[in-house]
């Protein structure tokens, strides 16, 4: 029986000590990008909500929605580029996962006046 080192294999060798930390910062990136989508989807959501209970759209709330719709648009094109950055390909399961309106998929890449 051979006694192995328990001490990580980054530890082995330089490179494999970058490609440890290079992941670690992908990931944390991911998961705030992913925070960011979902705030951003989340106050989409109940602005739409407020207009609807209260039966009217007044000009000066469909240019705020227009904002968050921009928001949620440019979050989630975020969300997709650091995710295949990490190699996740496919940005049909993000839309399910984060049900992401169709209006702000569409606007996803569309860079207006910010």
């Amino acid at each position: 029986m051979s006694l192995r080192s328990s001490a990580p294999r980054w530890n082995k060798a330089p490179e494999n000590a970058l490609g440890y930390e290079i992941a670690q910062e992908q990931a944390a990136a991911l998961g705030r990008l992913g925070r960011a989508l979902e705030s951003a989807l989340a106050a989409l959501a109940s602005h739409d909500r407020t207009l609807a209970e209260s039966g009217h759209a007044a000009k000066p709330a469909a240019a705020v929605r227009t904002k968050l719709v921009q928001d949620a648009s440019h979050a989630l094109w975020c969300f997709i580029i650091q995710r295949e950055a990490c190699g996740l390909r496919d940005e049909r399961q993000v839309v399910r996962e984060y049900r992401v309106p169709g209006e702000v998929r569409n606007r996803m890449g569309a860079f207006g006046a910010r």
